[in-house]
C-alpha cells in the first residue's frame, strides 16, 4: 500500500519529480567541481609534484569518511525528527548554510594541514543535508513510481555534475597558470551560490507533513540507531552495500585522478580544460542512459540492469588502457563507461529505495550512501600507490590504478547476482 504522506495526499505530479530531486543538482556541482578540478589543481599549490596523488588521495579519503559517517546520523536524527514543516527540510537548510560559510575557507588556505580541515568541514556540513534530503523518495513517492523517480534524481545529479564543469575549468585553468586570485573567488563564489539557490527551491517548493517522532535524547542513542543492522537478516543489503562500494571505487577511481592522468600520460596541455572534456562526454553516455534505464526497470526488474550496466563500464576501462595515449580515443571510451555508469545509477538507486525499511528510510539511504562515499573514499587510497609505482617506472601508476577500475567494476557488478530484488529489509 502506498503511504499517504506529503504530496501523496494530493497525488503526485510530474513537477514533484524536479522538486524532490533539485537539490542533488547542487550537491554532484559541488564535489564534481572540487574534487575533479579545484582541490587537484590547489593542492599544486602546497605539495610536491612527486607526492600529488598521495596528497590528494589521503585530502579526499579523509573528508569523505567524514561524510560517510554523518549521513547515516543526520538521516536517522530526521526520522525521529518532529518539526512543524517536515522531517527532512530544516537539516537541509542548517547543513547547507553551514557549508556556504565554510567554502571560501578553501581559497583562504595557506597550507596542507589548513586546507585538510576545510574540506573536512565542508564534508561534515553538506552530508548533513545530504542524509535527509535523499528520504524525499521513500518518503513522498508511490512504489509504482519510483524507477523514475530515482531515474529523474540521477539525471539532475549528472547534469549538476557537468553544468559547471567548464567555468569552473576555465577559471582554475587561468588560476593555475600564474593567473589572480581572484579566480579561485570566482569559482567558490559560483558553488556557493548554486547551493544557496538550489537549497532554497527546495526548502519552499517540498512539502512534506509535519514530522511525529522526537530528536534522539543523546548523541550515543544516535549514533547507536544509525548505524545497527541485523547482518543475518538482511544478508541480502550487505551484497548489495558492497557492491555499490566496489563500483563506486571504481568511478571515482577514474574521476579523481583523471586530471593527473590526462596531464602525465596523454599529455594535454591544459589539464583542467581536458578533465572537463573528458568528464562532459561521460555525461553525455549519462544523460542518454540514466531516464530511460529508470523507467525500464519498473517493468523488467533492477538487477539486469545494474549487472550489465557494470560490465559495460569495466569493458570501457578495457579499452582506456588500450588507447591511453590518444586523447581522442579515451574521450570515446569515456562516453561508454559514463553510459553504463548512467544505467547504473538509475537503477541502482531504484534498487535501494525498494529495499529500505519502512519508518527508516533516511537512517537506510544513509546506510546506502555509506556504501557510495566509502567507495570514492577508499578509491583515493590508490594515490599514494600510483605515486609508488610512477616513480619506479613513468606511468606505470598510471597502469595499476586501471587494472584496479576494472577489477572494481566486475567484481561488484558480480556481487549483484546474490541480491534478490524482492526481499524486504527486517
Amino acid at each position: 500500500m502506498v503511504r499517504d504522506t506529503g504530496v501523496l495526499a494530493r497525488g503526485f505530479g510530474s513537477t514533484d519529480y524536479v522538486k524532490i530531486a533539485i537539490y542533488g543538482f547542487a550537491l554532484a556541482a559541488l564535489w564534481s567541481s572540487l574534487h575533479a578540478i579545484v582541490l587537484p589543481l590547489r593542492l599544486l599549490d602546497f605539495v610536491a609534484e612527486s607526492q600529488k596523488n598521495t596528497y590528494l588521495g589521503l585530502l579526499t579519503f579523509a573528508g569523505l569518511v567524514m561524510g560517510m559517517a554523518i549521513q547515516p546520523i543526520a538521516g536517522a536524527i530526521s526520522d525521529r525528527s518532529g518539526f512543524k514543516w517536515g522531517r527532512r527540510r530544516p537539516y537541509i537548510l542548517v547543513g547547507t548554510l553551514l557549508a556556504v560559510v565554510f567554502l571560501p575557507w578553501l581559497g583562504f588556505c595557506g597550507g596542507y594541514i589548513a586546507l585538510f580541515i576545510v574540506y573536512c568541514l565542508v564534508q561534515i556540513s553538506s552530508n548533513t543535508a545530504q542524509g535527509p534530503y535523499q528520504a524525499f523518495i521513500p518518503d513522498l513517492v508511490p512504489d509504482r513510481k519510483r524507477g523514475l523517480a530515482s531515474g529523474v534524481k540521477s539525471l539532475l545529479e549528472i547534469l549538476g555534475g557537468v553544468t559547471l564543469l567548464y567555468p569552473v575549468a576555465f577559471f582554475m585553468d587561468r588560476y593555475s597558470t600564474g593567473g589572480e586570485a581572484y579566480w579561485i573567488w570566482l569559482t567558490l563564489g559560483l558553488l556557493a551560490i548554486v547551493l544557496l539557490v538550489v537549497m532554497s527551491a527546495t526548502v519552499f517548493l517540498v512539502k512534506e507533513k509535519p514530522g511525529v517522532g522526537g530528536v534522539p535524547s543523546s548523541l550515543f542513542s544516535a549514533l547507536h540507531k544509525s548505524f545497527k543492522i541485523d547482518f543475518r537478516a538482511n544478508r541480502d543489503f550487505i551484497w548489495f552495500l558492497v557492491s555499490r562500494l566496489l563500483i563506486f571505487m571504481a568511478f571515482t577511481t577514474l574521476q579523481t585522478f583523471a586530471l593527473y592522468f590526462l596531464r602525465d600520460v596523454v599529455g594535454v596541455t591544459s589539464p583542467a580544460a581536458a578533465t572537463a572534456n573528458f568528464s562532459i562526454v561521460a555525461v553525455a553516455g549519462m544523460l542518454t542512459a540514466v531516464y530511460p534505464a529508470g523507467r525500464l526497470s519498473d517493468k523488467i526488474g533492477r538487477r539486469p540492469i545494474v549487472v550489465t550496466s557494470g560490465l559495460l563500464s569495466a569493458l570501457g576501462i578495457l579499452l582506456i588502457f588500450l588507447f591511453q595515449h590518444s586523447y581522442i580515443l579515451i574521450m570515446l571510451c569515456g562516453g561508454l563507461v559514463g553510459l553504463s555508469f548512467g544505467a547504473f545509477m538509475s537503477t541502482n538507486w531504484a534498487l535501494a529505495t525498494d529495499l529500505v525499511a519502512r519508518g527508516e528510510e533516511a537512517r537506510y539511504l544513509g546506510l546506502t550512501n555509506m556504501a557510495t562515499a566509502g567507495g570514492a573514499a577508499m578509491a583515493r587510497l590508490i594515490g599514494p600507490v600510483i605515486d609508488f609505482f610512477n616513480n619506479y617506472t613513468a606511468g606505470l601508476g598510471y597502469q595499476i590504478m586501471l587494472l584496479a577500475c576494472f577489477i572494481y567494476f566486475v567484481a561488484g557488478s558480480l556481487l549483484l547476482l546474490k541480491v534478490k530484488a524482492s526481499t524486504q529489509l527486517r
